[in-house]
């Protein structure tokens, strides 16, 4: 018996070891592979299933690797559904304070400010958000959108190419480089 426990003890340190200096979310590293690898069927221009494979990406961006923070986001994503952009702003911001790296938060908080009308805040945010994430297609999206409500055609032709390269299926990202095509080029619809 005493042999094995002398045989165990060792590993047992050795095991610790190896758990103090893992990553302290193993299941965050997965994800990161996960999108890499949705992002590059996304680029695919024939790629037939982009829906799902947009809902995954939007999923695995969804989660902080933080439970609390998660909830955070589901509450203001639920307050932004009823409409109350007030409220969604405050847990938005709530997410941001507890998990300052997590983009999904600023890009949330990004589409509270534009729909409350506050047009720099949620520039600030998406800068933010895309500083965070650069390969976030709805903040590329959601900037161009902002540049042209801004009347800052060049720069949204510039957002929405971005999201274009990352992800080629959006319906209004396309129409959206169709009419500042149209609309820098002089051409009236």
């Amino acid at each position: 018996m005493r042999v094995q426990r002398a045989f165990l003890n060792p590993l047992i340190v050795v095991f610790a070891a190896i758990l103090a200096f893992a990553p302290a979310n193993a299941q965050e590293i997965g994800a990161d592979d996960q999108v890499a690898q949705l992002l590059g069927e996304l680029r695919a221009p024939d790629q037939q299933g982009w829906q799902r494979i947009e809902r995954q990406i939007q999923r695995l961006w969804s989660r902080s690797g933080s439970a609390s923070a998660d909830l955070l986001l589901q509450r203001g994503q639920d307050a932004m559904r009823r409409g109350d952009t007030v409220r969604a702003v405050e847990h938005f911001s709530a997410v941001i304070d507890h998990a300052p790296e997590f983009a999904e938060g600023y890009h949330a908080r990004a589409m509270a400010w534009f729909m409350a009308g506050r047009l720099g805040l949620a520039l600030d945010d998406l800068q933010q958000a895309l500083r965070l994430n650069p390969q976030h297609f709805s903040a590329l999206a959601g900037l161009g959108r902002i540049f042209e409500d801004l009347n800052a055609p060049d720069r949204a032709r510039k957002a929405y190419d971005a999201a274009h390269a990352i992800h080629p299926h959006r319906d209004d990202v396309k129409a959206a480089r169709e009419r500042l095509e149209r609309q820098l080029s002089g051409t009236e619809i």
